[in-house]
């Protein structure tokens, strides 16, 4: 962490989890309390997928959070068996900047973009396969405007 935080290494997420699985099962075992995760998967192959649901805008300091609860469930997991195969991720399900790509410079130099966080549509293809995450916009747009008139309702009621 301290390396990532201090720009002294980029981020390698298959190092980073090499490294921890190297080291998983060495030292003193403390007791841990047990993570709590947002959705787990395992896929045909017996990869397991961690994945931490997150909102669209984190700041600096949330990420620098996350980021160590991903190595943590990656050390614990290498703990309990050295051989799993374990990927631990976060997931931003919206893209506020649609139809630009999601961009938070706070997750820069801590994250491996590309094999850590899927945002929106790669999240939700990654779950169902492809136009999973524009299936789920259109669903979402005609509950909208066939409830609208009630939605407008129960917001008056905040003015």
């Amino acid at each position: 962490m301290t390396g990532l935080r201090t720009t002294q290494i980029t981020p390698d997420k298959a190092q980073e989890t090499q490294q921890i699985i190297a080291v998983a099962q060495s030292g003193t075992m403390a007791k841990v309390k047990k993570p709590r995760i947002d959705l787990f998967l395992e896929a045909h192959d017996s990869t397991e997928y961690y994945f931490d649901l997150k909102t669209a805008k984190p700041n600096m300091g949330d990420f620098v959070g996350f980021k160590r609860m991903l190595m943590e469930w990656t050390a614990i997991r290498a703990a309990q068996n050295p051989r799993a195969k374990v990927k631990t991720m976060l997931a931003i399900p919206y893209n506020p900047y649609e139809p630009e790509p999601y961009a938070r410079w706070t997750m820069l130099g801590l994250f491996d973009i590309e094999n850590e966080v899927l945002v929106a549509d790669e999240f939700w293809n990654f779950l169902d396969g492809e136009n999973t995450y524009t299936d789920l916009l259109q669903v979402f747009e005609e509950v909208g405007i066939a409830l609208r008139p009630e939605i407008d309702d129960r917001f008056s009621k905040f003015k």
